[in-house]
């Protein structure tokens, strides 16, 4: 779950009420670290083109644009309209749009659908020259050119912790919802080679995981 307040799955954080509690990914508020570390990594981008998934549960599209957006007006980088993808056979069409608007980078929030299709994704934003910053690990493992976001071994952890008090007695409706705390950045030098990028070392000293 995403943001399960605002999903009205829950109450609140504290005491989310009812037979549901669990973990929150809370992705808006990432928005300006990423496209901070997206500058940093691809230093002569000016035009980025927002990229979302159309109607995925818990991706809030306003949120994450008026934060990326924001963020890019300090970064002196412009953040083209925001460009909502439905179907995973759209997405050569997508990037053929995003190449035309003269795009040089590609900022992708994600759902289910992207994720799934996490290396057809990767590939139209290669075949296109265009270096994309991701939400996960996974997906730069795919291909994109780096990844900011929680760590997801850690969130599956937690969650097993809290079926264990679940199973032991505890009452969902005490069990608080928790936010991550671990966030990992993951760059993928096997598409900066094939971008023809350089990525700085003093970005690279920070990464989690670099992907050689």
């Amino acid at each position: 779950m995403v943001d399960p307040v605002e999903d009205g799955l829950i109450k609140s954080f504290p005491r989310p009420g009812g037979n549901i509690t669990g973990l929150t990914l809370k992705a808006a508020e990432l928005q300006g670290k990423r496209l901070q570390l997206f500058k940093e990594a691809v230093p002569n981008i000016s035009e980025i083109a927002a990229l979302v998934e159309s109607g995925a549960r818990g991706v809030r599209r306003t949120e994450a644009a008026e934060v990326a957006t924001a963020a890019a007006r300090v970064l002196g980088v412009r953040l083209q309209p925001v460009i909502e993808v439905r179907d995973p056979g759209e997405l050569e069409r997508v990037f053929l749009r995003i190449a035309r608007a003269r795009a040089n980078g590609v900022f992708a929030v994600g759902g289910t659908m992207f994720f799934a299709n996490r290396f057809r994704r990767a590939e139209q934003a290669l075949k296109s020259h265009l270096p994309m910053m991701c939400d996960l690990r996974d997906e730069a493992e795919a291909g994109c050119l780096m990844s900011y976001g929680p760590n997801l071994e850690e969130l599956f952890r937690r969650t097993a912790g809290l079926v264990d008090r679940i199973l032991k007695g505890a009452k969902p409706d005490n069990l608080p919802v928790e936010q991550p705390t671990k966030f990992e950045l993951v760059i993928n030098l096997k598409t900066a080679k094939a971008l023809g990028l350089t990525i700085p070392q003093s970005l690279l000293g920070r990464a989690d995981q670099v992907i050689e």
